[in-house]
């Protein structure tokens, strides 16, 4: 076989599983999607263009507020 056999990652993996233990690796793993996600996220942004956002609440209160001032009939 060669240099790396399965045997070998086995082994590793053992290795590795008892110097972090389970729950260090399951944290660094859980971290490194949190930061991928991330990553993709921004770059998502990064690439739609500049929208303008407009705040429509203050245009339906004014209207609202007009409305409360007119007289009864």
């Amino acid at each position: 076989m060669g240099t790396w056999s399965i045997t070998h990652w086995v082994v590793v993996l053992i290795v590795v599983l008892l110097v972090f233990g389970t729950k260090r690796l399951r944290n660094i793993g859980s971290d490194l999607g949190a930061a991928l996600k991330g990553f993709k996220q921004g770059m998502a942004e990064g690439s739609e263009p500049a929208k303008l956002e407009a705040d429509p609440k203050p245009a339906e209160t004014a209207v609202q507020g007009d409305k409360e001032s007119m007289p009864k009939s």
